[in-house]
């Protein structure tokens, strides 16, 4: 083994090479002690952080995050020890995606806060070291899609037409139209959750929730055909499986002409209906189950156009009464 040449390396930094070669030899095959927590590296410690943290969520929360550390987390910081990374990183690596891909910095941080926090709680970093506190995220425009009332009827006309060919899938997007539910609520919805004003539901997004079904909704269950084979209400072709109704949903948007309409704004729809019915926001809240009232006040603008229109026929009628409509 070769340490240097003799006229350039000083006598004691070879002597210091040579020790340290002789102890790497003896020490040649025995097992080699554990990395220092902070030397943990981000790959190694998203294993671990996905088998004890992960089974607090939600299956498909676990899928979600899983798929957004293997894409973005991990490419950028997995060879970086835990305890190393520092607020500069998380700014340096959101100014990269600037203009490009801000929606998935939005959807990434909030994983990549959590994971550095349970770091701290097993000692990989410093107690409060977390960089991606207070880290701002890049502001969006919510897509807002409300249907108009010629659009209701068209869509209504079109559930007619495919009510035979597709009955269960027809009376799905029915009972989200007169609930305002979430797809998903509906497409696992179980028999044991129905009620007979009700849907209670154990779990979503917020939590368990109660969907109140009023009368066009009962109609939709009442006429719905319970198997014996599953506990679902809308089973899939597999029967163990809930049904999907993307691809339902985008050959009935394509017949409406309604291309940009996804299944969530029928949703938002039946916040502007009730709206527009001077259903208070409060109650609006509590019909969508929202669990805080700054969701629902994405709706209040909705309110706003309500009162100016009233304000509108209100100063038509006083013009006419003073002689100056036209």
């Amino acid at each position: 083994m070769t340490l240097g040449r003799a006229d350039v390396v000083p006598a004691t930094e070879a002597r210091k090479a040579a020790r340290k070669a002789l102890a790497a030899a003896v020490l040649d095959g025995l097992p080699t002690p554990p990395p220092k927590p902070d030397r943990i590296t981000m790959a190694a410690f998203a294993a671990e952080f996905l088998r004890d943290y992960g089974v607090h969520w939600k299956p498909k929360t676990q899928v979600t995050c899983a798929r957004i550390m293997r894409r973005e987390l991990l490419p950028t910081f997995g060879t970086r020890a835990v305890g190393e990374l520092a607020r500069t990183d998380i700014i340096r690596w959101r100014d990269s995606l600037a203009g490009r891909r801000e929606a998935v910095f939005n959807r990434a941080v909030p994983v990549l806060s959590v994971m550095l926090q349970y770091a701290e709680q097993l000692g990989y970093r410093k107690t409060g070291s977390n960089p991606c506190r207070g880290i701002p995220r890049y502001k969006r425009e919510l897509p807002e899609r409300y249907l108009s009332g010629a659009e209701y009827r068209l869509l209504g006309q079109v559930l007619a037409d495919e009510a035979e060919s597709y009955p269960d899938k027809v009376a799905a997007v029915r009972l989200l139209l007169f609930t305002g539910a979430r797809s998903g609520e509906i497409e696992t919805l179980r028999w044991g959750w129905v009620k007979p004003d009700r849907l209670a539901l154990p779990d979503s997004k917020t939590g368990a929730k109660t969907v109140f079904l009023n009368a066009p909704a009962r109609a939709v269950i009442a006429g719905l055909k319970r198997g014996q084979s599953t506990r679902l209400v809308f089973p899939s072709n597999r029967v163990a499986t809930p049904i999907n109704l993307g691809p339902f949903w985008t050959r009935v948007r394509e017949k409406c002409a309604m291309p940009d309409v996804r299944l969530h704004d029928l949703r938002h729809s039946f916040a502007s209906v009730a709206i527009t019915d001077q259903v208070p926001l409060a109650t609006i809240g509590a019909l969508l189950g929202h669990r805080l009232p700054e969701t629902t006040a994405r709706y209040a603008h909705l309110a706003d156009d309500t009162i100016a229109e009233a304000a509108q026929r209100v100063s038509g009628s006083l013009a006419r009464c003073l002689g100056l409509a036209s």
